[in-house]
């Protein structure tokens, strides 16, 4: 039994190094694209295409689902955006807040006979479209509730433009954010199927008419260990995958599609917690089934603010969800797509990679301590190696996440104050002495809520932007 625990023991210490050795490698990626997008964001005439007739024309789908509190900031902030001929459909997905009845009144909106809908994807029942000719590139559609996948569905059944972006009701749009991404798009039309934006954490910033004014870091520990997170994940992570084409996920807070692929793989699925990944692998499936030439791109100087969950109730449904979403999407086309040479690297890197190092991760991670753990309680003149596979987790982390801070005080810096880059620099070790294992133990739970069935979205809490009160809105039964 000790020599049992020792050898997987040993195995997990091996599996911290090849995991944190690939994130390394796709680090180094991001090192070596980074200076390209810097020059490219600095240099290029991104600026001048806000006013072009040749810049793409683009439908925003902001599905909304109880947003009373954040919907007016997040509508305003859309219709500022610099960006030449766009529209904003917001759709209501059966709230059962105010979201509607605020809308209708902040933009004095009215029933709308005249605006088609085309039969393009299957959704549920549309009750009615708003809309007022003094905000003539804004649509608010009432439909009944169907989940998110269903709203979007809904709102590419209204747009009018061929391209949509996807955008959560709770997330705020920097001015060029769109213009910039959409540069990415012209760079390559016709191979460019998807673009994910950078997102932010909002919490801390100052914000007033949907705008955010000054940057602040959060005050609040939940918030600000998300903040050096996302940073990690999509300067350290997705820049590089972007740029061997294996990105697996745009985040549903902000991306833009192109609508005709997005009806091609029959667009969003309902019932999948992890919608914006599952149409990402349907967008790899279809292209390389049909040896359609195809990129998946990622614009990191494209910044989307979004709200973080300040509880750890609230953190949890979340990061719950998110392992949900993952597993199902792995079980569902893993057996098809992995090791299959016909979906070149993404069935040969990308999905084996998020299978191996992110899916399992939870159990080899688990597990490996609890050897470790086992076999150090049975000989305690060996604990070395458990103090090593702690080491290891640790070291590795950080030096990652130091990777990140230095990625973005490279190229962006929206944090320029000293404090703020010791502040996140803190974290980032912080995170690795209990959130880190917090988050191992909420994606297994995920995985036991799938087994179980449960397709709910979980509890969301929204702040007004102003952050004068809270209300908790309960969505199990809607994303269900």
């Amino acid at each position: 039994m000790r020599d049992f625990l020792l050898y997987y023991g040993i195995f997990a210490v091996y599996y911290v190094i090849a995991i944190n050795s690939l994130y390394f490698i796709i680090m180094m990626f991001s090192f070596k694209n980074i200076i390209g997008i810097l020059k490219s964001s600095v240099y290029s005439r991104f600026q001048a295409l806000s006013g072009s007739k040749h810049v793409p024309p683009i439908s925003i789908l902001v599905p909304a689902y109880n947003e009373e509190l954040t919907i007016i900031e997040n509508v305003r902030s859309l219709l500022s955006l610099n960006y030449p001929r766009y529209e904003v459909i917001v759709v209501n997905d059966g709230s059962k807040d105010e979201t509607l009845q605020v809308l209708i009144r902040e933009f004095e909106l009215e029933a709308s006979t005249y605006t088609p809908v085309q039969p393009l994807l299957q959704t549920s029942e549309i009750r009615g479209i708003y809309h007022n000719p003094a905000f003539p590139n804004l649509y608010l559609i009432d439909k009944e509730n169907g989940g998110k996948a269903d709203s979007l569905n809904a709102g590419i059944n209204v747009s009018h433009y061929p391209l949509i972006a996807s955008i959560d009701a709770d997330s705020l749009l920097e001015k060029d954010a769109l213009i910039r991404i959409a540069k990415v798009y012209m760079e390559n039309p016709d191979e460019t199927v998807a673009i994910g934006g950078d997102i932010r954490i909002a919490n801390g910033c100052k914000i007033e008419d949907g705008v955010v004014r000054n940057i602040r870091l959060p005050d609040k520990f939940l918030p600000m260990m998300q903040s050096v997170e996302y940073l990690k994940a999509f300067l350290g992570g997705r820049i590089g995958w972007a740029a061997i084409n294996g990105l697996i996920i745009v985040s549903g807070a902000f991306g833009v599609f192109r609508k005709d692929y997005v009806i091609k793989v029959g667009g969003y699925r309902e019932g999948y917690p992890g919608e914006d990944m599952n149409i990402i692998i349907k967008l790899h499936k279809y292209m390389l089934e049909n040896k359609l030439p195809y990129r998946v791109a990622f614009c990191p100087d494209a910044v989307c603010w979004t709200q973080a969950p300040d509880t750890f109730k609230i953190l949890g449904s979340q990061r719950r969800r998110w392992g949900r979403g993952n597993l199902k999407n792995m079980i569902e086309y893993g057996k098809h797509m992995v090791l299959r040479p016909k979906y070149k690297l993404f069935g040969m890197l990308t999905l084996p990679f998020n299978i191996l190092f992110e899916t399992l991760n939870p159990y080899f991670r688990i597990t490996g301590l609890l050897a470790l753990i086992g076999y150090t309680l049975l000989d305690m003149t060996n604990s070395q190696v458990l103090l090593l596979y702690g080491l290891l987790n640790v070291i590795y982390g950080v030096l990652l996440g130091v990777g990140a801070l230095l990625l973005e005080e490279i190229a962006f810096r929206r944090y320029p104050r000293i404090r703020d880059i010791v502040k996140m620099l803190f974290y980032t070790i912080l995170m690795f002495f209990g959130y880190r294992q917090l988050g191992v133990i909420w994606r297994f739970l995920g995985h036991i809520e799938y087994l179980r069935k449960n397709n709910s979205w979980g509890t969301m809490t929204r702040k007004s932007w102003q952050a004068e009160g809270s209300k908790n809105i309960s969505s199990l039964e809607a994303r269900g």
